[in-house]
C-alpha cells in the first residue's frame, strides 16, 4: 500500500527523514525533528498507515495541528494517496453540523484543531475507545499558540492509546507531561538541514517614517518574484495591503484576523501564481502548502531567533537559493541576528511590478455538490473556449471551486461560461477578487 500511496503522490523516493520514521519501532513514541519543508506530513502519515485496521468502524488515529490551513493540507495529502480509508477535518470558522454528519460515519482518521476537537470529544461526536495513535504535528507552534489546556483535556480522554508521534520544526528541550510521551524514539534532522548556506541575507536601513515607502521601493526592485512580506501585527499586513492597493500593486493578505474562505483563498491565489506577493504574520512561516519562495522581507524585525529561522525557512529550501531582506531602522540591530548581512541601497526611479499572467476564476460548486477537476476543465475549454496552455491550477473545495486561468482571457472567459449550468445546475461564477 505505501507504493502505491507514493505513486498516486508523484513521489519516486522518500527522503533520509522519511525513511527513518517509516522504519522507527512502532512499539515505541516517536519524536521527529525536522526543519519546515523537509516532508514532515509523509513522516508520519506513511507510518500511520500501516497501522490502520479496514475492520475497525471508529476513529483510529487523531492528528492535531495548531492551525486550520495545516489540518487541510494534511487531508488533501492523505486523499491523494487513495488509501481507501477514511479521513475527516475539524477546524474552528467552519460550520460543526457538517463536522457532526461526517463524524457520524466516522473516518479512520480525524485531523483538526484542537479547540474543534475537544468541542465534538465533549459533546460525544465520536468515540475515542479505538483511537490508537496520537500525532501532535508542530507541537511546538501548538502550544506557543496556547492549545495546552484542549489539547490535555483531549490526551485525557484517549484512554486505548498505545502510540504518540510528536513533530516540531525546533529543537524541544523539554516535552510537557500532559503530551504522554515515554521513552521515545527521537529521530532528529535538524542538524542535519544545510538549507540556510543557500540564503542570501541583506538589509535595507531606513528612517521609521519612512518605513512603508521603503518597502514599497523594495517590492518594486524585485519585481514580479514570489515573495512574502512578513510583520508582526495584522493591523502591519491591513495597512501595507492599503498602500500596495492604492498603488495597483496585485498582492494579496494573510493572517488569523481573516474569515477561514479569505484565507483560503489568498493561498489558493498565492499557489497558482494570480498573485506573486503575500503579505502575512508570522501564520504563514510554517505548516502551510505554497510554493518555494525566491524572496522574503522582513518588514517588522521578529520577536526571536526561532521566528526568523521559521521565517527564512521559506525560502532557500532543499538546497534551492532565496534571499531574506531585514528593513532595519539605524538603531535597530536584533541580538539574535549572529549571521553577516549585506547592507542594500534601494534605487530612487523604481517601476510596478508586472502583472500575473494569471487571474483567478470562482466557480461556487465543490465536491459536495459532486463537482470535480474534469468537469471545470471541460467547461473552460469546451464552453470558455479556452486552450490547455490558456488554463492553470484547479483547486475544487467542498462547496467552490477556484481555476487559474490567463488574465488577458478571463474576463472574456467569464461572459461566455456566466449561464452555463455545471452537473445540470446553475452557480455563480465570476472572477475571484
Amino acid at each position: 500500500m505505501i507504493k502505491e500511496a507514493l505513486a498516486k503522490l508523484n513521489i519516486a523516493e522518500l527522503n533520509q527523514m522519511q525513511h527513518a520514521a517509516l522504519n522507527a519501532d512502532v512499539s515505541r513514541d516517536m519524536v521527529l525533528l525536522s526543519p519546515t519543508g523537509s516532508g514532515k506530513t509523509l513522516g508520519f502519515l506513511l507510518p500511520v498507515l500501516k497501522t490502520l485496521d479496514p475492520a475497525v468502524a471508529d476513529v483510529q488515529v487523531l492528528i492535531m495541528v495548531p492551525s486550520r490551513e495545516l489540518a487541510l493540507q494534511i487531508e488533501q495529502v492523505f486523499k491523494t494517496m487513495g488509501t481507501g480509508f477514511k479521513i475527516n477535518c475539524c477546524y474552528g470558522g467552519h460550520d460543526t453540523k457538517v463536522e457532526r454528519n461526517n463524524l457520524s460515519q466516522p473516518p479512520a482518521i480525524l485531523v483538526g484543531t484542537p479547540g474543534r476537537i475537544a468541542y465534538h470529544i465533549k459533546r460525544s461526536n465520536f468515540k475515542t475507545d479505538a483511537i490508537k495513535t496520537l500525532v501532535l504535528d508542530e507541537f511546538d507552534k501548538a502550544l506557543e499558540f496556547g492549545f495546552e489546556n484542549d489539547m490535555s483535556y483531549i490526551i485525557r480522554n484517549l484512554v486505548g492509546l498505545q502510540r504518540r508521534i510528536l513533530t516540531s520544526a525546533t529543537q524541544m528541550d523539554n516535552i510537557p507531561a500532559f503530551a504522554g510521551v515515554k521513552a521515545p524514539v527521537e529521530l532528529n534532522f535538524l542538524k542535519r538541514d544545510t538549507s540556510a548556506s543557500a540564503l542570501q541575507l541583506k538589509a535595507v536601513i531606513t528612517e521609521p517614517d519612512e518605513k512603508l515607502e521603503t518597502l514599497f521601493k523594495l517590492i518594486c526592485t524585485i519585481g514580479s518574484k514570489v515573495t512574502l512580506v512578513f510583520c508582526n501585527h495584522r493591523d502591519a499586513v491591513d495597512r501595507i495591503s492599503e498602500l500596495l492597493w492604492d498603488m495597483r500593486v496585485i498582492h494579496d493578505v494573510f493572517h488569523g484576523g481573516m474569515e477561514q474562505e479569505d484565507r483560503e483563498k489568498a493561498l489558493i491565489k498565492f499557489r497558482n501564481g494570480s498573485s506573486r506577493l503575500l503579505i502575512t504574520t508570522d501564520l504563514a512561516s510554517r505548516g502551510l502548502d505554497i510554493p518555494e519562495i525566491e524572496y522574503i522581507i522582513h518588514y517588522q524585525v521578529p520577536h526571536n531567533k526561532e521566528a526568523f529561522t521559521h521565517r527564512n525557512g521559506r525560502t532557500a529550501r532543499m538546497h534551492a537559493k532565496g534571499t531574506a531582506y531585514l528593513l532595519l531602522t539605524p538603531d535597530e540591530r536584533p541580538d539574535f541576528l549572529e549571521a553577516k548581512y549585506e547592507l542594500e541601497t534601494l534605487p530612487e526611479r523604481t517601476k510596478l511590478p508586472e502583472p500575473t499572467p494569471w487571474a483567478t476564476l470562482y466557480i461556487a460548486a465543490g465536491k459536495k455538490d459532486k463537482v470535480n477537476k474534469v468537469d471545470i476543465v471541460g467547461l473552460l475549454l469546451q464552453k470558455g473556449k479556452l486552450n490547455k496552455d490558456e488554463l492553470g491550477l484547479i483547486e475544487v473545495l467542498d462547496y467552490s471551486s477556484y481555476a487559474a486561468v490567463n488574465r488577458k482571457l478571463i474576463a472574456a472567459t467569464v461572459d461566455l461560461i456566466k449561464n452555463e449550468k455545471i452537473k445540470n445546475k446553475k452557480v455563480k461564477i465570476d472572477i475571484s477578487r
